[in-house]
């Protein structure tokens, strides 16, 4: 939805099966449509698109793009994002590690992502502004940040060439949000700083990429991290990094007592990676690739559990974990802080809790759609607070 400042606010249909094309346009007219008359019955509705590989080929190369612009015409809909990070499957079966493949240094990845420029070039109206969002190039298992293949870069470089071509035509604000995740290729601010230094290095004269590549900002995964959003975010804009979108996400925290760690069992599950980062006093001690790992670390007297433990475990907005289990959404007011200080630093926010399938049952009392219109509530009302508010 239109928010002032020329701001739009969706919610990611990741949420939603959708890994085929037939599967996500029947999410789209089914359950998106259940919460935009809930949120949004009368005004035009923005939709914050995920589009697999197969769905964004099914959908450009198999002529089904005209059919999906009536549909959106018909029914007061638009697209202004697309989430580009995962490229496979992403519901129903184990996801972890292969969320991070195909990664940067593959063909695949960059036709992929181009592909979805070139969708948003049909749906956006001239003059309009549209975004992907992308993984961290790679993922710390597969690549070290000290090592990066010249491939990566390379490929980063024509996706932008191939973004600001493929923007003249309707005169287009088309942009890239590289995503820092924990344990992902860089997953913290001053990483990623690094990593698009030495991109924009590696570009010399190309001008555009300050423009076309940028960072998707995940409240969750910098919370994870231990980060001041304000300082985070402060720090990317003084580098001169774009901050091409924003997800409003938060995290699961603990203290790792006995009786909390053994409450952690819940979340468990074996479709997406769940990184915990531990701290004590305030500074990062160890990162632990998944939360089971984690538990059994604790369990089998690791020696230090610190005193604060931050799990990649994206829980709504709206509902607090519960008994001694706590979130970051301390982080989430903070980046609304900052953009309602710098309200024209980013225009594009994304509410993203694709969990619900795996989320413990104590935390499904409510349906989906139901559970998304909270977390509208939720955000509207806390944009509202800073000034941000729904154009009607």
């Amino acid at each position: 939805m239109k928010l002032n400042h020329d701001i739009q606010l969706a919610y990611c249909t990741n949420v939603h099966r959708g890994n085929t094309w037939e599967e996500t346009y029947q999410s789209l007219k089914n359950e998106v449509q259940q919460v935009r008359r809930i949120v949004s019955p009368e005004n035009p509705y923005a939709i914050g698109l995920r589009l697999g590989a197969s769905a964004a080929f099914t959908l450009y190369r198999g002529n089904e793009l005209p059919s999906f612009q009536r549909w959106l015409e018909k029914n007061n809909c638009y697209v202004f994002t697309i989430n580009g990070f995962p490229y496979g499957d992403f519901h129903g079966t184990r996801v972890k590690e292969q969320v991070y493949l195909p990664d940067w240094t593959s063909t695949e990845r960059l036709e992929y992502t181009v592909l979805l420029f070139k969708i948003l070039e049909v749906l956006l109206q001239p003059n309009e502004e549209g975004s992907v969002s992308t993984l961290p190039g790679s993922y710390k298992e597969f690549i070290s940040l000290d090592s990066i293949p010249n491939e990566m870069f390379k490929n980063l470089i024509e996706c932008s060439r191939e973004i600001d071509r493929i923007s003249r035509a309707k005169n287009l604000d088309l942009h890239l949000g590289l995503e820092p995740e924990p344990l992902g290729l860089f997953e913290t601010t001053p990483e990623t700083i690094q990593f698009l230094q030495t991109l924009h290095a590696q570009a010399q004269k190309e001008d555009s990429l300050r423009k076309t590549v940028g960072v998707n900002y995940d409240c969750c995964h910098l919370a994870v991290q231990g980060e001041s959003a304000m300082h985070g975010l402060n720090s990317l804009v003084d580098a001169g990094i774009r901050v091409s979108k924003i997800h409003l996400s938060s995290a699961v925290r603990v203290r790792p007592f006995r009786e909390n760690l053994k409450r952690l069992e819940e979340f468990i599950e074996e479709v997406y990676l769940h990184q915990v980062v531990i701290s004590e006093n305030g500074n990062v001690i160890k990162r632990i690739k998944d939360l089971d790992q984690a538990l059994n670390y604790a369990n089998s007297g690791g020696e230090n559990i610190g005193d604060d433990w931050r799990i990649h475990f994206h829980i709504p907005l709206h509902a607090a974990p519960g008994e001694n289990l706590m979130d970051t959404r301390d982080h989430v007011l903070e980046t609304l802080d900052w953009l309602s200080q710098n309200p024209f630093s980013c225009k594009h926010l994304e509410m993203e809790t694709y969990t619900w399938e795996v989320l413990p049952s104590s935390m499904q009392s409510n349906e989906v759609v139901e559970q998304i219109a909270n977390e509208y509530s939720w955000t509207l009302h806390a944009l509202s607070e800073r000034g941000i508010n729904k154009i009607s």
